[in-house]
C-alpha cells in the first residue's frame, strides 16, 4: 500500500495518525479546538513530538472541551507548565487558554466554529492533485485570510502555515498524493 511519505511505517501512531485521521473532513467543534491546540503546539517542533504527547494535551487541556480551557486560571497555566506530558511553552499553554475564549466567542457569533472555519473554502474540501510532497505548499491565499481573521479575533500561534496545517488535518483541503491509498478515499468522503 502507497501512503505519503511522512507517513513512515517506522512509527506506528503517525502511520496510524495518517491512515485514519489526516485529511478527513471534521464538523465537530471539540475536535477543531483540539487541532487547533495541537497544531498550536507544534510551532516549531515536529508533528511527530506533538501526536505523541497528544494523550497528555488531551488530559491537560480537559478533552478539548473549549469552555474548560476558557475558564483555565493563571495557577493552572502555571502548573502545566511543569506538566511533562505537553510540551512546557508557556506561551503556548496560554494561547491554548486564550484561544478557547476567542473559539467561544466564534460559537456565540456563528452558531458553531466548524460554521465558521468552513466557509474559508466555501463548504467543501479543496481537492488538490500532488503528485510530489516538495509540491505540497505551506500556506495557501485561503489560510493567510483565515488566519488573518483569527488574529483579530485574538488569537495566538495561529499563523498562516499553522492554519494550513490545521486545514489539512481536519479535511478542508486534501493533500495526501494522489498514489497514496488514502487520495480516493478521502475525496470519496466528500464528493
Amino acid at each position: 500500500m502507497k501512503r505519503c511519505a511522512w507517513a513512515s511505517l517506522d512509527d506506528p501512531e503517525m502511520c496510524a495518525y495518517h491512515d485514519r485521521e489526516w485529511g478527513v473532513p471534521v464538523h465537530e467543534d471539540r475536535k477543531h479546538f483540539e487541532f487547533l491546540v495541537l497544531e498550536g503546539a507544534q510551532a516549531g517542533l515536529s508533528w511527530s513530538t506533538i501526536l505523541h504527547k497528544r494523550a497528555g494535551y488531551e488530559r491537560a487541556f480537559a478533552r478539548f472541551d473549549p469552555s474548560k480551557v476558557a475558564r483555565f486560571s493563571s495557577a493552572r497555566v502555571r502548573a502545566l507548565s511543569s506538566d511533562p506530558g505537553i510540551v512546557r511553552n508557556r506561551r503556548k499553554i496560554e494561547s491554548a487558554v486564550t484561544n478557547a475564549r476567542a473559539f467561544r466567542a466564534i460559537q456565540r457569533e456563528f452558531g458553531s466554529f466548524d460554521a465558521y472555519c468552513w466557509k474559508f473554502v466555501g463548504g467543501r474540501p479543496q481537492r488538490h492533485r500532488w503528485t510530489r510532497t516538495s509540491g505540497i505548499p505551506a500556506t495557501s491565499p485561503e489560510s493567510d485570510a483565515w488566519s488573518e481573521d483569527l488574529k483579530e479575533r485574538g488569537f495566538r500561534f495561529v499563523g498562516s502555515t499553522i492554519i494550513y496545517a490545521h486545514m489539512q488535518a481536519v479535511g478542508m483541503v486534501n493533500d495526501h498524493l494522489v498514489d497514496c491509498f488514502r487520495y480516493p478515499q478521502i475525496r470519496a468522503l466528500a464528493p
